[in-house]
């Protein structure tokens, strides 16, 4: 768990400098669309504390600030896209925690919501990052993620799949020059869906009323949970 750890941290300083532009030419732009449909599915309202774990270089915190979110903070393992965030929006300043989602440093029921984009794969124990999300949520606070997963259709998977192993790596590996970093991305997310449920274990850590919205023939996923 701890390799695990010191392999992300690695591969996400190393790609921060061209991690936005990868994020946006691999997605065909559709990033944009996904984190602003995720928020249309929340709550969060300009009353909420929102904590934006595995924040990167800050685009869904961004995203909702745009909708109204005054009260907003990033929380990411990697320095170099902390950094990138604050470059990208200086009202972040002193609202950025370097940390992992395993242990928040911060009070019990101190926020309202809690998103992450794309990150919940790169925990290192999932189930503790939920309970200490568990922990410092308020009540009735909620919990929305985004991440990806494999399509059901056949067809489209196998595409997909093609996308993710062979173009992905290579045209990552070639503009970020680290190809290591694009190898493991597009992998952990086939076996991320394989092995994990995050309904369930969102049910396990004590979170009520999961809901999993697809988005883009099922290549996305919205989870949205309550404590």
């Amino acid at each position: 768990m701890i390799e695990k750890k010191t392999a992300v941290k690695r591969i996400f300083d190393s790609i921060a400098f061209r991690y936005d532009l990868l994020n946006h030419l691999l997605s065909f732009g559709m990033d944009f669309y996904w984190r602003k449909k995720a928020l249309k599915l929340t709550t969060i309202n300009d009353n909420s504390k929102l904590l934006d774990i595995a924040c990167g270089t800050g685009d869904f915190a961004i995203a909702a600030r745009k909708i109204g979110v005054n009260n907003i903070f990033g929380a990411d393992l990697s320095k170099n896209m902390l950094e990138l965030f604050y470059k990208k929006a200086s009202w972040v300043s002193g609202r950025t925690l370097q940390m992992v989602a395993e242990k928040i440093p911060l009070k019990d029921g101190s926020v309202t919501n809690i998103t992450v984009a794309f990150g919940v794969r790169n925990f290192y124990n999932i189930e503790e990052g939920f309970k200490s999300f568990y922990r410092i949520i308020a009540p009735e606070g909620e919990v929305t993620i985004l991440e990806f997963r494999m399509p059901e259709n056949r067809i489209f998977k196998s595409v997909y799949r093609f996308y993710f192993k062979k173009v992905i790596p290579f045209l990552g590996g070639m503009i970020s020059g680290d190809k290591e970093a694009y190898e493991y991305l597009p992998s952990s997310v086939e076996e991320f869906d394989e092995k994990i449920d995050l309904t369930e274990m969102l049910k396990t850590a004590g979170f009520k009323n999961v809901i999993s919205t697809p988005l883009n023939f099922g290549i996305v996923q919205v989870i949205i949970s309550t404590k």
